[in-house]
């Protein structure tokens, strides 16, 4: 089962170690992770997304980001058009892509907690995959 991970470099201190969890976990699930894909922010996310679930080697994506609270609404805005686009990309391709981006609304010790979600992120796509090919 051949996966790709897309993360983004904004808040890199969080999304690197979700990256790194994300390989671990991956490898414990004897899942091969064939791309990490790294973008600028999470509103960058589905374009990449996009180009990987064309690959017919990729099975389905995972998704890592953290969308910290500033002092407007853009992390509302950011999470919102990107885990919408990403939903219709995994509908689009028949293909499955994980929501491995926390927030909006978080603050920096809150998205620190939830690097962890990343396992969750991968897990995500191996069962969804799996449901998949069941479903034929």
């Amino acid at each position: 089962m051949n996966i790709a991970i897309v993360a983004s470099e904004f808040n890199y201190d969080i999304t690197y170690s979700m990256v790194e969890l994300a390989k671990e976990h991956a490898k414990f699930l004897g899942v091969e992770i064939t791309d990490i894909v790294k973008v600028p922010g999470s509103f960058d996310i589905p374009l990449a997304v996009d180009a990987l679930l064309k690959k017919d080697n990729i099975a389905g994506v995972v998704t890592l980001g953290s969308v910290i609270e500033g002092e407007t609404k853009h992390d509302e805005i950011v999470i919102q058009h990107a885990s919408r686009k990403i939903a219709d990309l995994a509908l689009q391709y028949g293909k499955p892509v994980s929501l491995g981006i926390s927030g909006p609304g978080l603050s920096r010790l809150e998205a620190h907690e939830r690097i962890e979600y990343a396992k969750r992120a991968v897990e995500s796509v191996v069962k969804m995959i799996k449901c998949m090919e069941e479903l034929g």
